[in-house]
């Protein structure tokens, strides 16, 4: 009786804690979209739910190709990809959303799904830029001003077909300098900047970036600061050029030009511009991060609508709905009692196992909800396999205080091969698969995993108690 007693109350207690894992999800997907929304932009998702995948909310997915011709000849390309995955993951957990899917495919493509983001304009200012900050003294001599007249005679661009500047710029360029456009916003007469070509610091030294609030206009900013190191070069820097400009050169693109007035100590500066609060967040995001090893080119790019996700979700529910009542109907008219007892370990199997993946903060596809679906048949037909024991036992005439261990015993050879064989191939799946096949494993396997305990655990549990109560009693 001490033994049985210990078992009802783990599974009780296992009950409750599903529950209350489950409370954050369930208390989210009946927010508002708006409401939802409004959450992630200042941060206040929930981390402990169940993430939904790019096919059941809506969103963005991409496929980035790393630019290897750019990269640092130091550095392999197996490493590039690895810190490049690492900083866009980086950057979209920073942004607010869940766990997503971010794989490597192939040599140099990376592959990105961006659920409950339909803005691709807003992914690819987040995920495609290079981020690469860096601090220029601005040229400012009269030969620098002869090359921006120049370039003013040129029109728009300055740059002939192949890119490259102009050689008619190229010959009035001052010695060491080079040319970098300004920022959108920028006064309309300062269009480009001619920089000294020595960069003295990058973002490679920043240790944060943060939005902040101009003091005197309200418009937003972002604030940086320097690691120690990079505090220290900043200030001999600034101390040694006090009263030239300092051009705060973001990805080739000069958003600010402020003068040095004095040494700066204390490792912090402000990035401005004609930046909304969108893009300031957005930006600060990037430089937090860190700067992707070389340029990424986006060459494919798929919108999936909510309204797809939505219906996804609603046919989803309605189809495990109706399976599961059926499965339920058929095992207790096939079964009895038996089936009843199945039916009530199904129901606990699926109560566990979502509440299991909102531990994890797993995302849920719809080759997940598959692999979810397999698992809890492979639990029905583990408690198959011990109902079917049952009755033969109960043919031989033996008394059910036998007819139930025995049942166990003789049908776990059977129950454990199933589940390890399957358990195995997810395995593999999980290893050698990318994206939606890695859902359909990941749910595969931690239902396998549940659906052993609850159908051969609890199960047995339930007839401990049915014997205490009715020893010679069971309807199969």
């Amino acid at each position: 009786m001490n033994k049985l007693q210990w078992k009802l109350g783990l599974v009780l207690g296992l009950l409750i804690f599903s529950v209350w894992l489950l409370y954050p999800t369930i208390e989210w997907y009946t927010k508002t979209q708006d409401e939802r929304e409004k959450l992630e932009s200042v941060r206040l998702r929930p981390k402990r739910i169940l993430n939904l995948g790019l096919d059941l909310r809506g969103g963005t997915h991409m496929l980035l190709e790393l630019d290897v011709e750019k990269l640092d000849k130091k550095e392999t390309l197996t490493d590039a990809m690895a810190r490049a995955i690492e900083i866009i993951r980086n950057r979209v957990d920073q942004y607010g959303v869940g766990e997503v899917p971010i794989a490597r495919q192939g040599d140099r493509w990376i592959s990105v799904d961006l659920p409950g983001i339909s803005n691709t304009e807003e992914a690819e200012n987040l995920i495609g830029k290079t981020a690469l900050l860096e601090f220029r003294l601005t040229n400012d001599g009269p030969e620098a001003m002869k090359a921006l007249e120049k370039v003013d005679a040129f029109g728009e661009s300055p740059l002939d077909k192949t890119g490259k500047l102009h050689p008619e710029i190229a010959k009035v360029m001052p010695k060491g300098s080079i040319l970098a456009k300004a920022a959108a916003g920028e006064d309309s007469r300062q269009r480009y900047y001619v920089l000294e070509a020595t960069v003295p610091l990058t973002g490679a030294y920043l240790e944060n970036a943060r939005v902040e609030t101009d003091t005197q206009f309200g418009y937003p900013t972002i604030g940086f600061t320097f690691n120690k190191e990079g505090g220290r070069i900043f200030e001999r820097f600034t101390g040694a050029n006090v009263n030239r400009h300092l051009a705060i050169v973001l990805d080739g693109v000069v958003h600010s030009a402020p003068v040095i007035k004095t040494r700066i100590g204390g490792g912090t500066g402000v990035i401005e511009g004609n930046f909304t609060m969108q893009e300031a967040r957005n930006l600060a995001i990037v430089l937090r991060a860190g700067a992707l090893p070389a340029p990424v080119n986006i060459i494919e790019k798929r919108v999936v609508g909510p309204s797809l996700g939505e219906d996804s979700i609603k046919k989803g529910l309605t189809a495990s709905l109706i399976g599961f009542l059926f499965v339920f109907v058929f095992m207790m008219v096939y079964y009895r009692a038996g089936g009843f007892v199945a039916g009530i370990a199904l129901g606990l199997n699926f109560v566990f196992l979502v509440a299991a993946m909102s531990y994890f903060a797993a995302t849920l596809t719809l080759p997940g909800i598959a692999g979810m679906i397999l698992a809890l048949a492979m639990a029905i037909d583990a408690n198959v396999l011990i109902l079917e024991r049952m009755r033969e036992e109960m043919a031989l005439a033996k008394p059910l205080a036998m007819v139930i261990p025995t049942s166990y015993d003789k049908a776990w050879s059977a129950i454990f091969d199933s589940n390890v064989t399957t358990w195995i191939a997810g395995i593999f799946l999980f290893q050698f698969g990318s994206g939606p096949v890695k859902g359909f494993a990941v749910t595969l396997t931690i239902g396998l995993l549940i659906g052993v305990f609850t159908s051969v655990f609890i199960t047995r549990a339930v007839y401990d108690f049915w014997l205490t109560s009715n020893p010679k009693e069971l309807s199969i």
